[in-house]
């Protein structure tokens, strides 16, 4: 048996390597998944004769607790940027400038997360994110699910491999279809996908989101015989290291710029995503030479592609009616492949931007993804006009049919009946969302389900939904159900904040609520609150103290909270005492991707260390904590000489 075992782990090693690195599998998957089956039992009939290393470890382990810091050998550093040739061309002379002669590595920069994987002796040992640089994450047992990751490597050395970890583009479309199928929201991109599967306590869910791994750099050069950035790839390729293969050398400026041009043009045609090229000195010695600043090394820099532009055609616009009852705008497109997705669909933001660039119904126009992400009309091409149709702004409803207002000093266009369908279904996915009373299982698709059933009309039929009345409706199963009814039960020990932000009450935004919950602590003093007293809270102006004032003032709104509150609801809000004064009267802005913590989270420790936190660096800013790809905040900060802590050095402050 132990032989067999044993056997099966060789084989089903090699296996792996030759479909997740070579991409040459020599056996059909339903073979392997045969074999990968027989290992499963029989390492679960003889545990004795399981190892670390073996191949059922891809399918994840136990949930864990939480996630443990490690700090790094040396710093994951970032790279600077370069926009343009002329970004590029000055790099060169400056590197010339210190080296002469120099050659250059150029790769393809993956949009994913950067791991750094440290062996022993020749095995995998540990796993850890990039964090603020200096400490990051171990995520071990989410990385062992990766098969592209060599648990064990034909040596006995000792070092520590970085490299990207990214969700290929297939694994990232079925992802989005389950969750879509699933009524969860979808992931915006494969990088967000691929940063939140390795981020996953249990490491079962990791290994089914089918994520790959490019290695692209080793700590200790020396430790593997290289003298050369090409040099320690060749090695890892050795070693059994997946590498992106389409690298090349490089001898002066323009090659790099051709490159640069070549995959501009032919990144959608990857099997993954990437947002840019990055391109390094490929001698080591001269890397050491050239050496770093405090954030980034002086002998690589990473061109960022520009936001890709493509030519569709407007086929129509089609309006949508929001919680608030803005009626909004959006381009209904030709489909066209647009960096690496497929679009349909863009925005046109308002009315008053649609008569501004003069878009017309039948255009030819001209979009772009902002960021990579969000699709947008950049402008119309109007020599290529014939027959267009010009966009009338609506005079009624496309929900209700009711007349729709233009308030003074608003580009948005209304519709003020509060009997809108599309308005009371917006305003219920909204009270169950994250940042309110966070019902898990409630997506939009659902609430639109219930809501057509007329199983809901407010937020307090919620709290009324019975098993026999959800089993009934299409796509819904027995666990679905009771999964659902446990987190509507749940919902109701929610805080009275965020209670008042779920109820939707206009300009009452997440934090104004949270003061609000805070100051008077329970619904019953809030309804009480005149406007004069709410103004004399910090940070509530006279337009969101008018709104709540007419909100409370309501007779529908107060027969809701008494909907509510005999559901069960919780209608209070506990004051936490301030766990100190260390942050008193200091004025902090947050700027850049904070990787440890949320915003959410570091703005209310902030808060509740005496703190303020605004949204622009001032000479009234005290603090300016900067995260990742920080940027004019930072610049602004540098420029006024106020004080910048890194995302590192503000846990340590918290933490004393």
């Amino acid at each position: 048996m132990k032989e067999r075992i044993h056997e099966l782990q060789t084989l089903l090693t090699r296996y792996n390597h030759e479909y997740h690195v070579e991409d040459n599998p020599s056996i059909p998957d339903t073979e392997y998944d045969q074999l990968l089956r027989e290992l499963i039992e029989l390492e679960s009939e003889h545990p004795e004769y399981k190892t670390d290393t073996s191949p059922t470890v891809r399918v994840g382990g136990e949930i864990l607790s939480n996630f443990e810091k490690i700090t790094h050998s040396s710093p994951m550093l970032s790279l600077g940027n370069a926009f343009n040739e002329e970004d590029l061309r000055a790099f060169d002379q400056r590197v010339r400038q210190n080296t002469g002669d120099v050659t250059y590595m150029c790769e393809l920069k993956i949009d994913g997360l950067a791991v750094s994987l440290t062996y022993e002796n020749g095995r995998f040992i540990r796993g850890a994110t990039r964090g603020d640089g200096t400490v990051g994450e171990n995520i071990t047992e989410n990385l062992r699910t990766i098969h592209a990751i060599p648990l064990t490597v034909d040596s006995d050395l000792t070092f520590e491999v970085r490299g990207e970890a990214y969700m290929p583009k297939s694994s990232f479309m079925n992802l989005n279809k389950k969750r879509i199928e699933e009524d969860k929201q979808e992931f915006q991109n494969p990088r967000n996908a691929a940063a939140g599967s390795l981020r996953q306590l249990d490491p079962k869910l990791a290994a089914a989101r089918n994520l790959s791994v490019f290695l692209y750099s080793v700590t200790s050069p020396e430790a593997l015989d290289a003298v050369s950035q090409s040099g320690a790839l060749d090695k890892l390729d050795e070693l059994g290291f997946k590498t992106n293969k389409e690298r090349k050398l490089m001898t002066s400026i323009d090659d790099v710029i051709e490159y640069i041009d070549y995959w501009t043009t032919h990144r959608s045609e990857l099997a993954y995503e990437i947002d840019g090229i990055v391109i390094k000195v490929n001698d080591l010695g001269m890397q050491d030479e050239l050496g770093f600043t405090v954030k980034s090394p002086r002998w690589a820099i990473a061109y960022k592609f520009p936001a890709e532009e493509v030519i569709t055609e407007i086929l129509d616009i089609e309006l949508t009616v929001g919680r608030t009852g803005v009626i909004t705008p959006t381009a209904i497109l030709e489909p066209v492949k647009v960096a690496g997705t497929t679009v349909g669909r863009a925005s046109l933001h308002n009315h008053e931007l649609i008569e501004e660039r003069d878009i017309r119904i039948g255009d030819k126009v001209v979009i772009r993804k902002a960021g990579d992400i969000i699709p947008e009309v950049v402008k119309s091409l109007k020599e290529e006009r014939t027959d267009q149709r010009v966009y009338e702004a609506p005079t009624t409803c496309p929900s209700c049919g009711h007349e729709t207002v233009k308030l003074e000093d608003e580009v948005a266009i209304r519709c003020i009946n509060p009997s809108c369908p599309a308005q009371l279904t917006e305003g219920i996915i909204h009270f169950v969302s994250r940042g309110a009373m966070n019902i898990d299982g409630l997506g939009e698709k659902v609430v639109r389900q219930l809501f057509d059933a007329e199983l809901i009309t407010d937020v307090s039929d919620l709290y009324k939904l019975q098993y026999d009345d959800l089993i009934e409706l299409e796509r819904m199963g027995d666990k679905k159900v009771t999964n659902l009814l446990t987190a509507i039960e749940a919902s109701k020990t929610m805080p009275l904040s965020k209670l008042l932000f779920g109820l939707g009450i206009r300009f009452l935004g997440s934090k104004a609520s949270g003061l609000i919950a805070e100051e008077y602590g329970s619904m019953e003093e809030v309804l009480k609150a005149t406007k004069e007293q709410l103004v004399e809270i910090p940070e509530i102006g006279e337009k969101i103290a008018d709104s709540i004032v007419t909100y409370t003032q309501n007779d529908d709104f107060i027969e809701l909270v008494n909907k509510l509150e005999a559901a069960g609801l919780n209608l209070t809000e506990e004051k936490e005492e301030l766990s100190g004064t260390v942050f008193s009267k200091m004025t902090f802005v947050l700027t850049g991707k904070l990787v440890e913590m949320t915003r959410d989270d570091a703005k209310q420790s902030i808060e509740s260390y005496g703190g303020k936190v605004t949204g622009s660096v001032s000479k009234n800013t005290d603090v300016v904590v900067a995260g990742e790809d920080a940027g004019s905040k930072l610049e602004k900060a540098n420029t006024l000489g106020i004080t910048v802590w890194n995302e590192r050095e503000f846990i340590e402050k918290l933490g004393q």
